[in-house]
């Protein structure tokens, strides 16, 4: 018994239900013109620093085979979160990977993190339109 429960504990990063209490942001990308993720897109973070009135990079990462990044924002002693973000998708060369016109080179999505809550920022992306939302 002992050892399916270790088992079933190293699956929970997998699985994504350790994520939230590790990080505060996440995102992912839905192809909606075939109906799958999005692997392989990079993704940047930046925070804009209000005093200096410019955009701060925080971090950049592709999203994985299923299309997501669920560690941005350590959110493990770090109160200090709060503030308007911008996820920047680069799509361009996802669409070039695939041999595809597109119209968007990358796509901002400026947000803003008003507490300690989760964020999910993903977006549904075609070759010609995207939208956003708030996700959980």
């Amino acid at each position: 018994m002992k050892a399916i429960f270790i088992v079933l504990l190293s699956l929970l990063p997998l699985l994504g239900l350790a994520q939230g209490s590790q990080h505060q942001l996440s995102t992912h990308i839905l192809n909606i013109s075939t109906g799958a993720p999005a692997p392989g897109v990079t993704v940047r973070l930046e925070k804009f620093d209000s005093a200096k009135k410019a955009w701060t990079t925080i971090d950049e990462k592709k999203t994985d085979a299923a299309g997501r990044i669920g560690n941005f924002l350590p959110a493990v002693g770090n109160p200090g979160n709060t503030g308007i973000y911008k996820l920047t998708f680069l799509t361009q060369p996802y669409f070039e990977a695939q041999k595809q016109a597109s119209f968007y080179p990358y796509i901002d999505v400026v947000f803003e993190i008003k507490d300690g809550a989760h964020y999910h920022v993903p977006i549904t992306l075609s070759p010609f339109g995207y939208s956003t939302y708030r996700g959980s």
